[in-house]
């Protein structure tokens, strides 16, 4: 009875035991989807879009597609992509939407999409539309539509951020808007910026994005990397210390980089540089216009609020000597460097530092 008894039991657990590793078993669904079948966009009933630069919110253009099929019930990711060539070697993608065959895109965002591709401003230019189709959060099993093609013309599509000094190591101390001089873009990284010049003994400074408010501003607290700080009151997040002692007065070279929020801040020597007697804007896009420079550093020049047109300028001067480089917008001048191409009308503020040849030109309304 006894034997009997052991032996049930036995059974009995290895029972449990394959009931348990049973129950552990994967027991979600697999779906298999098929190849998928492109999604294919309808053509266009105009072959030329001239934009707006004035009313930027209203539609541009209408695209429709047929659904892709993927042989499973799923919503469907669809990427509207545009490109400068037919092979969408460097595709820009304008809009996302998911579920649907039909999209309106406005006006700001065929412009965004045509310069953001490489299209000139204010030319006639070929672009190219697909749709991409894909499944899930991962955007996985893409499928490429046929492409349509139109010509645009964008209006100019300002790109770059602009930023400026505040501090009372720099010359408008602690206002927010009293001409603050502008640091330098690189005229190849847009995410990289330069200031060389004079800074007051024991002072300290931050960045801010726009003149006349805080907020954005840009500081350090460890003297190492930067930090976009809220301000106010003692804060301690301002270059190039963080909140230690102020630098000694001299000439320095502040470099920060806003996609790796590194920034460093180095001895510059000035020695034997002096500034010219006079600097004048001339050129094709303006008439002459004299250049001012700081009281606070003479070897930082600017002229605020001046009306360029399309053409070119150079920095003159009062010897003669003619200033200007290939990139607009941004750059290092040389002696006889050329002009600085001009490419959009607007009013600038023009900023330039005859320690290094950095020149920039900050358009005030686009």
């Amino acid at each position: 009875m006894m034997k009997n008894m052991k032996r049930f039991s036995v059974v009995g657990i290895i029972g449990l035991v394959l009931l348990f590793f049973q129950s552990c078993e994967d027991s979600s669904e697999t779906f298999t989807i098929s190849q998928p079948t492109a999604p294919v966009l309808a053509n266009l009933n105009f072959s030329q879009l001239q934009l707006d630069a004035v009313n930027t919110t209203n539609p541009a253009l209408t695209l429709n597609w047929n659904e892709a099929e993927y042989g499973i019930q799923a919503a469907i990711n669809y990427a509207i992509q545009f490109s400068k060539d037919d092979t969408f070697t460097n595709p820009v993608t304008a809009s996302t939407i998911t579920g649907q065959s039909s999209v309106t895109l406005s006006v700001n965002e065929v412009n965004a999409a045509a310069g953001n591709a490489g299209l000139n401003p204010f030319e006639w230019a070929d672009i190219y539309v697909r749709v991409v189709s894909s499944l899930g959060t991962k955007n996985s099993e893409t499928s490429n539509s046929n492409a349509i093609t139109f010509k645009v013309y964008p209006y100019f599509n300002y790109v770059f951020n602009d930023y400026y000094l505040v501090g009372d190591a720099t010359a408008p101390g602690w206002n927010n808007n009293n001409n603050n001089p502008a640091l330098f873009r690189d005229a190849t990284d847009s995410n990289t910026f330069y200031y060389t010049g004079f800074w007051a003994d024991n002072g300290h400074f931050k960045v801010l994005q726009t003149k006349g408010l805080w907020q954005p501003q840009w500081g350090t607290d460890d003297g190492t990397t930067v930090g976009n700080n809220p301000g106010g009151g003692t804060d301690p997040e301002r270059f190039p210390y963080g909140g230690g002692n102020g630098i000694p007065a001299g000439y320095y070279t502040f470099k920060i980089n806003f996609a790796s929020n590194t920034f460093t801040f180095e001895p510059f020597d000035a020695t034997g540089i002096t500034s010219p007697a006079s600097l004048t804007v001339q050129g094709t896009s303006t008439a002459n216009i004299a250049m001012s420079a700081l009281a606070f550093d003479g070897h930082i020049w600017y002229a605020n609020n001046v009306r360029l047109t399309p053409g070119n300028i150079e920095f003159v001067t009062g010897a003669g000597a003619k200033w200007g480089a290939s990139t607009s917008f941004s750059g290092v001048a040389t002696d006889g460097g050329g002009a600085v191409p001009v490419i959009v009308e607007d009013d600038y503020d023009i900023w330039f530092n005859d320690l290094t040849g950095r020149y920039i030109l900050i358009p005030l309304n686009l």
